[in-house]
């Protein structure tokens, strides 16, 4: 697999995971964040800081289109919203996806309802809410 340029909006438990995982993985990882305090989150664990270990870090909100394009927005190769809202989430997708033409744009959409309509739209939407009711009820229900 050939190296990707990730662009990561939200450095919370899912988009800081899936940043380091990434980037240990040897792909070029950029995440934007309107909290400068959730930087922490990407020096979790590692042996030496996000960015001497080659990640990139942009304060500011995944909304505002010069944040976007600071964090790298224009050359990304996968660009996964993992903010805390799922309206935000799902318009800056939008935006990677149609005006940046990013190839690959992943979405997490806490409601199951609006995953799966916005799935029927062409984007790839994650929701732990429908995978906790998946599990939750197939634990409750198997014998």
């Amino acid at each position: 697999m050939r190296p990707m340029f990730i662009l990561i909006a939200g450095a919370g438990r899912v988009g800081s995971a899936v940043a380091s995982r990434a980037l240990e993985a040897g792909h070029e990882v950029s995440v934007i964040d309107s909290d400068p305090l959730s930087h922490e989150r990407l020096d979790k664990d590692q042996l030496t800081t996000w960015e001497d270990a080659g990640g990139k870090f942009t304060v500011g909100a995944a909304l505002e289109l010069d944040a976007l394009l600071a964090a790298g927005i224009e050359r990304a190769d996968v660009f996964l919203a993992a903010t805390r809202g799922d309206n935000t989430n799902l318009v800056i997708a939008q935006i990677a996806q149609r005006r940046f033409n990013v190839a690959r744009v992943v979405v997490r959409v806490a409601d199951p309802g609006r995953a799966a309509w916005y799935a029927e739209q062409g984007l790839n939407t994650i929701s732990p809410t429908q995978s906790a009711i998946d599990q939750a009820t197939s634990a409750a229900l198997s014998a």
